[in-house]
């Protein structure tokens, strides 16, 4: 994977195959049950609550960052403010939130683990940490719409080869993910990469709890 922040490309992508067939026959998805060991998350949004279970065994260091924000409610009024959506017929791509550099609110970025590390794999679902050289990633965080295992780790990869932290998995409200990808993006971007990804209004989140 070359340099990214979190995604530059997601636009010249394709849907994946599976999540594309089940939309087009009209088939509900399987539901998502927790693991063992997980530790359920609830953000309350203006559009409702969207549920996580984390996967402390497998990603402890990302997920305990996590938990951090949540516990000491960092992410209260927090937001989502970034929607990246593929040119696709069906809902693909991934949303992104959390403080988005909030000096007050911020904690230091912790150590980067990898899916090569983990076992971890970025499907419909999965939440990841954003970032941008490894060991940057701090309180941002995306949520996957459709398969995107360009964003796993790729040892034989050239250049930055990392990929990103998937720590968690949406059990409850991916049809909340949904509507917040198809949302406007008219907002201006500060970064080149997420020209027209950026809400506006951003969603927000009023709470983050373990539940």
């Amino acid at each position: 994977m070359k340099r990214r922040d979190v995604l530059t490309a997601l636009g010249g992508l394709g849907a994946a195959p599976s999540l594309a067939s089940a939309q087009i026959l009209n088939l509900a998805p399987a539901p998502i049950v927790p693991g063992p060991g997980d530790v359920l998350v609830a953000l309350e949004t203006s559009l409702g609550p969207i549920v996580i279970a984390l996967k402390v065994k497998q990603a402890p260091l990302t997920t305990a960052n996590f938990l951090r924000y949540v516990d000491e409610k960092r992410y209260d009024g927090a937001s989502f403010w970034r929607s990246a959506k593929a040119n696709s017929p069906v809902d693909y791509g991934l949303i992104e939130g959390g403080l988005q550099g909030d000096p007050i609110k911020l904690l230091p970025p912790i150590a980067h683990e990898p899916t090569s590390q983990t076992g971890l794999r970025h499907v419909d679902g999965t939440v990841s940490l954003a970032r941008k050289e490894p060991g940057t990633g701090d309180s941002d965080f995306f949520i996957c719409v459709g398969e995107a295992p360009y964003l796993d780790a790729n040892p034989a990869g050239e250049g930055d080869n990392l990929g990103f932290a998937a720590f968690g998995q949406v059990i409850k409200g991916m049809e909340i993910v949904r509507k917040i990808l198809n949302l406007p993006t008219p907002g201006k971007a500060t970064n080149p990469v997420m020209e027209g990804q950026m809400l506006e209004p951003v969603v927000p989140i009023t709470s983050a709890r373990r539940i």
